[in-house]
């Protein structure tokens, strides 16, 4: 395990509206705002998404298992924004649910939002992190650069 200790920077509440691609949203503000590491929550609906909802088989690197859908589905998640190579990446787990039909997983590519998705960002101050491909892994996880004295 590693782990970094900061604070809670700035706070930003957004409004992404119907037909908008939530995840590019995402990205295009941490951009805009400079967000180098963030935690956000959200809740809302999307009109269409893509999710990862676990591996076919449990080994490394994993093949992915997609569930999508074309229909409205309430949406609600959690996720993370750091960067990887010098852009900020999205990392989103999310549940989505129309009528009886409920997935949870991990919201990749395109995200329509239907009416409106609200978005809770939470700027991390204080600490050095970036996302770093690991193709063990198949996917890139956080990693901690720490000042010299701190090693």
């Amino acid at each position: 395990m590693e782990y970094a200790k900061g604070r809670i920077g700035r706070v930003f509440t957004v409004r992404v509206d119907h037909g908008d691609d939530l995840i590019l949203e995402l990205i295009k503000l941490a951009e805009l705002e400079k967000i180098d590491s963030a935690v956000f929550m959200l809740l809302g609906a999307l009109r269409e998404g893509k999710l990862v909802t676990g591996p076919k088989e449990n080994r490394r690197p994993p093949e992915p298992v997609w569930a999508g859908f074309n229909d409205a589905h309430e949406i609600l998640g959690i996720g993370n924004i750091f960067q990887e190579n010098g852009k900020p990446k999205i990392h989103l787990h999310a549940g989505t649910a129309r009528e009886k039909s409920v997935k949870l997983g991990c919201l990749r590519g395109e995200s329509e939002v239907f009416m409106v998705v609200e978005v809770f960002i939470f700027e991390l101050e204080g600490i050095s992190a970036r996302r770093v491909m690991d193709p063990e892994q198949g996917f890139s996880p956080v990693n901690f650069m720490h000042a010299p004295d701190e090693e």
